[in-house]
């Protein structure tokens, strides 16, 4: 792709750096600020720098938050018995919007993968299984995705805290093997929440 400027080429490089952006449509977008007043440009661009800089990550149940207890957390009607493991943000975000689930989270920040070289440690593993072994959750749900990344993750998990008196739980399985969970549509994700099954019957004990 041949460009005309080299501060065009630069911006076009820069966002191709986000997911799923290829050149085109990298160009495309850039072409579209540059349509647009110069305030318009440096509303995004503050909202950016302010979002990097300020951003925080909820101290209790690592989500990204303004504050450093994220609202979930915060409100007194969340059921703090039930905690729904997740990967991300997004994931949160998902099961939010189906308005089936009203217990906490736990965001690890990611799956094992020891092919993309990360493993339990790089994950927020450690702070969940001691929020376990304090004996106030009842119910951990595995929500990660059916993906063999996925699996190997909460049954890791499940492997750490299997001594407690605790119930295991992970979705059922309306979400297809090998979906990613912010891709479900919010009914089938709803119901697979409340259609969970224990975790031990997902898999054969040795």
């Amino acid at each position: 792709m041949e460009f005309s400027s080299k501060l065009l080429e630069r911006a076009v490089n820069e966002m191709a750096q986000l997911p799923g952006i290829g050149k085109r449509t990298a160009l495309r977008l850039v072409l579209h600020l540059l349509k647009q007043p110069k305030e318009q440009t440096g509303f995004l661009s503050q909202a950016l720098m302010t979002m990097r800089e300020e951003i925080k990550f909820c101290e209790s149940c690592h989500n990204i938050s303004d504050v450093a207890v994220c609202e979930i957390c915060a409100n007194d009607k969340r059921n703090r018995e039930i905690i729904c493991v997740v990967e991300d943000i997004r994931d949160v975000m998902a099961i939010e919007n189906t308005g089936q689930f009203r217990g906490i989270y736990h965001v690890l920040g990611g799956k094992i993968s020891p092919i993309d070289g990360v493993g339990p440690s790089q994950l927020k593993i450690n702070s969940l299984v001691e929020k376990v072994k304090l004996g106030h959750v009842k119910e951990l749900i595995f929500a990660l995705s059916s993906t063999m990344e996925g699996d190997t993750t909460n049954f890791y998990i499940y492997k750490q805290i299997k001594e407690c008196a605790i119930i295991t739980s992970t979705i059922a399985r309306g979400i297809a093997v090998g979906d990613e969970l912010e891709f479900a549509d919010e009914v089938t994700l709803g119901r697979s929440i409340l259609q969970r099954v224990p975790f031990e019957n997902t898999f054969k004990l040795s």
